[in-house]
């Protein structure tokens, strides 16, 4: 690949103007950095759960359980869309993140040039394709009769909305890579902050506002998502940001074949971990199911609770993922290392503060899901008591995975998590079902995390991840290729004391 010579940075002038809120991940206290580096991201996560509970308050307390029906079975599509687009943009994340690190400017305007073209042309097609194939989707889901119309119009409009979707969630990626956090969760702040106020106007046509309903919702995900994306650009380019491109670099957009491989080579297998995921959990519903529509509700309760329990382990995860993948590029091996021993202690510490004030909390944090008198809530304590503490422990697989992946080395932690998943978890569930009923469910899921934790810690100490590469590397004349463990020509260790408390 023809690549620019990396960018050392000249005395006097900043490796990356315009740097505003981006930071150098690669120097400062490990633990401090990447607490306060993760935090806009857990800050992200919630908003986008409570836009999702806000949304579907609306559209069930204004139009009934026919539109709630339509509203669910279009999210799901809409949430394994993205969640496959999730996986390229985490590799054009760790792209960035790498290049920053190696203060190579010009490679990061490479990266953002092919990564706004691949996702222009992805997105249209998705857009395009989803819009004209929504009866179908819908049909082959076996959506309910009553709710197939008003499915279709909102899910028409989500595919609609789906380039914003798509570029916002690639926008968000790139700029943690680039060291910024807190520009991401403010805009994310402001979609979702539209997307509330416009939800019930666009629904019930308060004021001058039309009544369209269910496409109402639809529609102001639509707007809120254009709008917030359209702000966002102009931020960076306001802010000299080093992703936005000029004028004179739009010839990036010409897509280098080498950075094009990368993201679907290396975003393939991170969006396929998402749907090992939803493909475990339809499989884990169904066993759920077949005790009946109470055990199916007590479930349910007990799954949103367990969704919050998991929130600083994601969000330290993808901060993981950012923060190592600038140290790789600057060849911080003892950083990196020291990222992923701090990740793993931060992430036990949050998850297990959360688990422990929910448990004290009793009935309280599940009766926001469930009646009080409810036959549900006893099995949804059930569930709890046998099920939440596991969690806590899944910390370490997102510590973990979130370093090992920044390096390029995606395949390992996809293995990982189908193992667990569907070699541990649901062999075991089916197999003691008949012996020891529901229970052979709930206590799946801790030891599947347990398996899936120990593997983790196994990969990361013998897995040889260290080696991998998101790009080849050039190999210059007379010089050995670098194997990941040896010292850079060109190493940061200097700005940064060796006995920096992490």
């Amino acid at each position: 690949m023809a690549r620019a010579a990396t960018g050392t940075t000249p005395p006097g002038r900043p490796s990356t103007p315009g740097r505003g809120t981006q930071r150098d991940l690669t120097q400062g206290p490990v633990t401090r950095t990447l607490l306060l580096f993760s935090l806009p991201v857990l800050g992200g996560n919630v908003l986008q759960s409570l836009n999702g509970s806000v949304n579907q308050f609306w559209v069930s307390h204004s139009l009934g359980v026919t539109a709630i029906t339509a509203i669910g079975n279009a999210n799901i599509v809409m949430m394994l869309l993205l969640g496959v687009v999730f996986g390229v943009s985490m590799a054009a994340n760790i792209l960035v993140a790498q290049n920053v690190g190696k203060d190579d400017l010009p490679m990061v305007k490479r990266v953002m040039g092919t990564s706004i073209t691949f996702f222009a042309a992805l997105a249209t097609a998705v857009a395009a394709l989803g819009y004209v194939t929504s009866p179908y989707i819908l049909a082959a889901m076996g959506t309910p009769h009553e709710a197939v119309e008003s499915a279709e119009i909102y899910l028409r409009i989500v595919f609609l909305a789906m380039p914003f979707m798509y570029f916002f969630a690639f926008l968000q990626m790139a700029q943690r890579g680039a060291g910024d956090s807190r520009t991401p969760f403010y805009f994310m702040l402001l979609a979702v902050a539209l997307d509330i106020v416009l939800n019930p106007l666009l629904i019930n046509g308060y004021g001058p506002f039309p009544r369209l309903g269910v496409a109402g919702s639809g529609w102001s995900t639509f707007i809120s998502q254009g709008f917030s994306l359209a702000c966002l650009v102009t931020a960076l380019y306001l802010r000299r940001s080093p992703l936005a491109l000029h004028r004179e670099e739009l010839k990036l957009l010409l897509p280098d074949p080498e950075i094009l491989k990368a993201l679907v080579v290396r975003g393939l297998p991170m969006g396929l971990q998402m749907l090992v995921i939803s493909g475990a959990a339809m499989v884990m519903i169904g066993m759920v199911n077949s005790y009946g529509s109470v055990m199916a509700a007590a479930y349910t309760a007990a799954s949103q609770v367990w969704t919050y329990v998991q929130m600083p382990a994601m969000a330290l995860g993808a901060a993981i993922s950012s923060m190592a993948a600038q140290n790789v590029g600057a060849q911080r091996w003892d950083r990196v290392d020291r990222i992923a021993r701090s990740g793993v202690i931060c992430g036990l510490v949050a998850t297990g503060a959360t688990a422990a004030i929910i448990y004290l909390l009793g009935d309280i944090t599940l009766r926001i899901f469930l009646p009080a008198d409810s036959a549900a809530l006893p099995l949804a304590h059930h569930i709890n008591d046998r099920v939440l503490w596991g969690f806590v422990l899944f910390s370490i697989s997102f510590s973990l995975s979130g370093v090992v992946r920044a390096t390029g080395a995606v395949w390992g932690p996809l293995v990982i998590l189908f193992v667990a998943m569907y070699v541990v978890r649901i062999p075991f569930a089916t197999a003691l079902m008949p012996s020891w009923g529901a229970d052979a469910i709930w206590w799946s899921f801790p030891l599947g995390i347990i398996a899936s934790s120990l593997m983790n810690i196994a990969f990361y100490l013998h897995g040889g991840w260290k080696k991998a590469r998101m790009v080849a590397p050039p190999h210059p004349t007379g010089v050995a290729p670098d194997a990941g463990q040896a010292p850079p020509a060109v190493d940061k260790t200097e700005r940064e004391p060796a006995t920096t408390a992490g």
